[in-house]
């Protein structure tokens, strides 16, 4: 019996280490983890603690680096640059970003280095003049000077996924609702052009009779004053300026000028198209001129924008 019952032991022990030699063969032929442009983002928010919702978490994360550069996450109200903006699709596509959410390439959403997540972004293409708010919920670029990686869809809104790139200015909107997971952003209004409704043909017999005759010319006596053109306004050629709107009523135009004096020193400028348009001089700071468009946009001019000097 003592015979049987060592032999029941040894092969028990020998079962054991076959098991454990599997498991350890089976660890090593698991795939390891590729390095892509997106980094999740350790770290929490207020407390040290990350706010967990329906959609994510929220965080602003500690400082971490990618290919030797350090990336520091913050608040930063005033965030406002310009750099390049690439996109990213299909992927990453349903998989979980920095923040928890789940990434859907066909919602309005972006991955910056360092603002915190979720947060709302104001995105202009600076080559076609289009704009988006999209929703930051993933980390990254870490590539060349991109500060901004655009989901397909933003990247589509923009005007730039058949190109690639695209020069654009990023500007800190805000904190982002939590729970929201994918399209928080907002697709800005564009104006296309009405499409131009068919003409009938005038039948040649209505034609005639709705023709007028030719006016007959003035005598050679009547020599009509040249009119003097209307003077246009002339513009310093080293200052920004931010236009406010336009009008066709000068009157109106005035009017706003005045509304708008608390902003900084508006004016009225003619286009010599019948057009009155409220312009005001900021100076040679480009930062002003953003900040002067953003006060302008909240009295309720919201196509205000900004003229760079000529």
């Amino acid at each position: 019996m003592g015979l049987v019952r060592g032999m029941d032991v040894r092969a028990a022990r020998s079962l054991v280490a076959v098991s454990l030699g599997a498991l350890a063969l089976t660890a090593c032929a698991a795939p390891k983890p590729k390095l892509s442009h997106r980094l999740p983002d350790a770290g929490a928010s207020e407390g040290g603690r990350a706010a967990t919702g329906a959609g994510g978490t929220y965080k602003v994360g500690k400082p971490y680096q990618v290919g030797g550069v350090w990336y520091v996450p913050r608040e930063d109200p005033g965030y406002n640059k310009v750099g390049t903006a690439s996109w990213y699709g299909s992927q990453f596509h349903a998989k979980a970003t920095a923040n928890g959410e789940t990434f859907d390439m066909n919602a309005m959403t972006a991955a910056h280095t360092t603002l915190p997540l979720p947060s709302l972004v104001e995105v202009t293409n600076l080559e076609n003049g289009r704009k988006v708010i999209v929703r930051v919920n993933d980390r990254g670029p870490f590539v060349g000077d991109r500060i901004i990686d655009m989901s397909r869809a933003a990247a589509r809104e923009l005007g730039f996924e058949s190109k690639g790139l695209a020069k654009v200015r990023v500007r800190y909107v805000g904190r982002a609702p939590l729970g929201g997971g994918g399209d928080l952003g907002v697709r800005t209004a564009r104006a296309e052009p009405a499409p131009a409704l068919p003409r009938a043909p005038i039948p040649y017999t209505q034609l005639a009779q709705t023709t007028p005759p030719p006016a007959p010319p003035p005598p050679p006596a009547a020599v009509l004053p040249p009119i003097a053109p209307e003077p246009v306004y002339a513009p310093p050629t080293a200052n920004y300026r931010v236009q406010a709107a336009a009008f066709g009523d000068r009157a109106k135009a005035d009017q706003v000028a005045g509304q708008l004096a608390h902003a900084g020193q508006a004016v009225v400028e003619p286009t010599g198209g019948g057009f009155y348009r409220v312009i005001l001089e900021v100076g040679a700071d480009e930062g002003q001129a953003w900040a002067v468009r953003d006060q302008v946009a909240r009295a309720g001019f919201t196509d205000a924008r900004v003229i760079h000097p000529y």
